[in-house]
């Protein structure tokens, strides 16, 4: 049954007062308004970009001698590829023994003679600390768009908390010891849904290229999306510009995070808290694409239409103070979700009229309109509905990847 008379905004107006005072960093120490260098970006890239990413967080306790094979698909190719490792969420110091990069074949098994060993300053393991991130070095092979890559972690020594992406939407695989060297899958038969420790791949394009960087919550995350086939909205939204003629923005990086919320550190980091490191700190990275809100909306008690409005401006705010491009999205339909009420939908379109008209970001992409049900606006339309009411299917990813103006991403840089 909704409940039309819930109290609202205090949680966000709380979190919200906290951010615009202190600024909302990247987590840790506030940076305020003016962003920070890029974290640990690697010496001598300025052509990187990202070719693939995701959003870490905290996703259980770290294990000593643990083996990952960590697939992900690219968006662009290119050569001088790196990987980053990071340790955000850690309280302990993390050593990778030995790192390897190669091609998917089927499963676990890589394509012969792709795989080869990344190393760290010349070495072949290093350690980061808590809180730290590290870049490889790169390797000088060409990796093609649209590929799967499988990053081979072996970690001999971990602890406390484990850093990773929990949804990722791909089949991974996990082993104990080091077989991080081999080709064959035969010792990686565990299964995994998640991806650890790796959070951006990066490559060096030729002609040279942007990346534009998917701000978001469960939807760009992929959920109700097919497992393994890559049918995201970014996803689709990649394929679009690798064959756009009219947009040098050809890379992709998923920024997107089950449950993530504009204003609030629940679950995980807000996306004013994150921007940094997610985001910002990205090489390559042109235009910062967000498409958030509903979670705030639809929490309990959710933020007001004025609570999110302030949120949006100061992400807009951040991401042009760092030079880059700002699209922003509206908000999808959730009726039939068991958090939806009249209240909540009354904010979603203030909200809605907001990114529309106020003219805060570079451009604007209707998600609503493209969702909507013509036969009630507050649904989504059926044949785009994922079975949740909130969560597009297949259909409805590829509707809103086509509902993106390649040319509004490639807006002059501030």
């Amino acid at each position: 049954m909704p409940r039309t008379a819930r109290p609202r905004g205090r949680t966000a107006a709380a979190a919200l007062s906290l951010c615009l005072a202190l600024g909302c960093g990247s987590g840790g120490t506030p940076q305020g308004d003016e962003p920070s260098p890029p974290a640990g970006a690697p010496a001598g890239a300025r052509n990187d970009v990202v070719t693939w990413a995701s959003s870490a967080g905290r996703v259980g306790a770290a294990v000593d001698g643990r083996g990952y094979r960590l697939v992900v698909h690219t968006s662009v190719g290119g050569t001088g590829l790196r990987v980053r490792l990071s340790n955000a969420f850690g309280d302990q110091p993390v050593t990778f023994g030995s790192v390897h990069a190669g091609l998917q074949r089927d499963g676990a098994a890589l394509v012969p003679g792709s795989n080869r060993r990344l190393t760290f300053g010349g070495a072949p393991s290093v350690t980061v600390p808590a809180g730290g991130i590290v870049y490889s070095d790169p390797l000088p092979v060409r990796v093609p768009a649209a590929s799967n890559l499988a990053v081979s972690l072996y970690v001999p020594r971990a602890g406390g908390v484990l850093t990773g992406h929990w949804l990722a939407m791909q089949t991974s695989y996990t082993t104990d010891g080091d077989h991080t060297a081999e080709e064959s899958g035969a010792h990686w038969a565990q299964r995994t849904g998640s991806w650890f420790y790796l959070d951006a791949v990066t490559v060096r394009p030729r002609p040279a290229a942007g990346t534009v960087a998917a701000l978001g919550d469960s939807i760009t995350d992929g959920w109700h999306s097919t497992t393994d086939l890559n049918r995201r909205w970014p996803d689709y939204l990649a394929r679009r510009l690798r064959a756009s003629p009219t947009t040098t923005v050809k890379a992709v990086a998923n920024a997107g995070i089950a449950g993530n919320k504009v204003l609030a550190d629940d679950p995980g980091q807000s996306a004013l808290n994150r921007l940094s490191r997610d985001v910002l700190a990205l090489p390559g990275l042109r235009t910062v694409f967000l498409f958030e809100g509903v979670n705030d909306i639809k929490a309990e008690p959710g933020a007001t239409a004025e609570e999110l409005i302030a949120g949006y401006r100061a992400l807009a705010r951040r991401v042009h103070a760092a030079g880059k491009c700002v699209v922003a999205a509206t908000i999808a339909p959730y009726k039939g979700w068991r958090e939806w009420d009249p209240a909540g939908e009354a904010v979603r379109r203030k909200v809605n009229a907001f990114l529309r008209t106020s003219g805060a970001f570079d451009a604007v992409t209707d998600f609503d309109r493209v969702l909507r049900s013509p036969d009630d606006p507050e649904r989504i339309r059926p044949a785009f509905d994922g079975g949740d009411h909130l969560h597009p299917n297949d259909k409805g990813m590829r509707a809103m990847a086509d509902a993106v103006d390649p040319e509004s991403l490639d807006c002059p840089s501030r």
